[in-house]
């Protein structure tokens, strides 16, 4: 008797070979065998986010720095401008991502179910659907830089630097969306490490560059626009180079573009949605602080790029258990899967109360590095000693989305992302905008605190059924 349809597992049925037959078993292809299906789940895990994080703290990193090298010039006009543009460029790189999240499910699934060369098929003729739509966006944001920045809330000399910003960096989206395509292809694979190379080259680039257009040849926030632009360059040819080796990219068939866009699409679009929220929340917080001066965004800013660097771990979890997830799922191994998410629950934990820590005792020195004034003082100070905690709900919420998106739901992702974005958000601001710039900032604390939890309870109810009908549709098989 066959098994039904499963949907959870709908884009990985019917495997062909280049000659039109089915896949050989696993037994036949051990070259090309699944990483993540065996071995200790907490080391994959450990291994997987370890590098992930090596590379994003990498990329923030060199965000950070730019931002410490503009306000080492003294001028409140240029970190806020930067804060405005940098809220918008979160928009663009939120669609990048969830494409490339998409991606790395989908052929993640495949390679676990031992479907190598319509891994490859799917993924080569999708790079070209991600570079259309990216090159329109970015094309489109850099013509409405100027009418978007001034309902973000940027005014006067800050407007015009942030819209200078955005006309430079705008146009090269496309670079940063294919290497994270192209990382996401080799996290998929299990090559943990090239991944991270990938992003550690990008940001080697700008941190030589940054300070030589920036200082050397004075040419300020200009200078960081430039060097933003180049780091997109080397990372994408840093993606090409590494991913030699693992036969995952051929010369893309037009007639293969609508087939792995609705195989892929139907994880993307919703991973699109999600990760779209975010940043929205974000520009509503954003706004909200532009109320009380540029002081204000600017100590919001510090704190908004301190965060990626410090909780990079957390946030590399997102995209660095997808894969052991997805391998797993093809496998039909809902044990494995379950194990992996509580190991990343424990690592969230765990990382957030040494940020807390970190963050407590470190709150002088940030005030002093970077020049922070006025209402930005009272921002930082909440933030390092009480604020931050709610980042364990932030991890939460993600590692949640994560078993989403790669366990056949990722709509969930999509309504608890945008849930955070506004019920979560918008009447928590509300009330909070009456108790100044610290209100705000508790009210988002409090918002993604509910989100996070009830994220926690629906993800775990996905993997308890999922270990109910997996191991059941197994049985029948045999």
């Amino acid at each position: 008797m066959q098994p039904k349809s499963d949907p959870t597992l709908a884009s990985v049925s019917a495997p062909l070979t280049p000659s039109g037959v089915k896949d050989t078993p696993c037994a036949r292809q051990k070259a090309r065998r699944a990483r993540f299906v065996q071995g200790n789940i907490m080391r994959h895990v450990i291994t997987m986010a370890g590098t992930g994080a090596i590379g994003l703290m990498a990329v923030f990193f060199v965000d950070l720095l730019n931002f410490f090298y503009i306000s080492h010039l003294h001028d409140p006009t240029l970190t806020a401008a930067i804060a405005f543009a940098t809220s918008l460029g979160f928009v663009q790189v939120a669609v990048s991502l969830g494409m490339s999240i998409g991606l790395g499910a989908n052929t993640g699934r495949l390679i676990g179910a031992c479907r190598h060369f319509r891994a490859r098929r799917h993924a080569s003729a999708f790079l070209v659907l991600m570079l259309a739509v990216t090159t329109t966006l970015g094309l489109i944001t850099a013509c409405l830089a100027h009418p978007l920045l001034q309902l973000l809330g940027a005014r006067g000399a800050a407007l015009d630097h942030a819209t200078h910003f955005l006309y430079i960096t705008s146009p090269a989206l496309p670079l940063v969306c294919l290497g994270m395509a192209l990382s996401s292809l080799l996290r998929a694979v299990g090559d943990a490490g090239r991944a991270m190379r990938v992003t550690l080259t990008g940001a080697a680039c700008t941190i030589i560059v940054d300070p030589i257009l920036i200082f050397g040849l004075h040419l300020g926030l200009e200078g960081a626009a430039i060097s933003t632009v180049l780091s997109r360059c080397v990372i994408s040819l840093s993606g090409f180079l590494n991913l030699r080796g693992h036969d995952m990219l051929e010369r893309p068939r037009l007639k293969m573009i609508p087939h792995a866009s609705r195989s892929i699409g139907a994880i993307a679009l919703p991973a699109i949605g999600t990760n779209m929220a975010t940043p929205i929340g974000n520009l509503i917080v954003t706004h909200a602080m532009s109320r009380f001066g540029l002081e204000a965004v600017s100590g919001q800013a510090v704190i908004d790029r301190m965060v990626p660097v410090a909780f990079a771990f957390v946030f590399a979890l997102t995209g660095s258990v997808g894969p052991i997830m997805a391998q797993n799922l093809g496998a039909r191994q809902p044990d494995r899967v379950r194990e992996t998410f509580l190991s990343a629950l424990k690592l969230t934990a765990l990382c957030v109360g040494l940020d807390w820590l970190t963050f407590a005792l470190c709150e002088p020195l940030i005030l002093h590095v970077f020049h922070v004034q006025g209402a930005g003082i009272e921002l930082v100070r909440l933030f390092c000693h009480w604020a931050v905690a709610s980042y364990m709900f932030v991890g939460l919420l993600f590692v949640s989305n994560t078993a989403f998106n790669n366990l056949g739901h990722p709509l969930y992702s999509t309504a608890f992302n945008w849930g955070r974005a506004t019920l979560g958000t918008i009447p928590f601001i509300a009330v909070g905008v009456h108790y100044g710039p610290q209100g705000v900032m508790i009210g988002q604390a409090l918002g993604v605190t509910l989100i996070g939890s009830l994220a926690l309870i629906a993800a775990l109810t996905v993997i308890h059924r999922l270990s109910q009908t997996l191991p059941h549709r197994k049985d029948r098989m045999h």
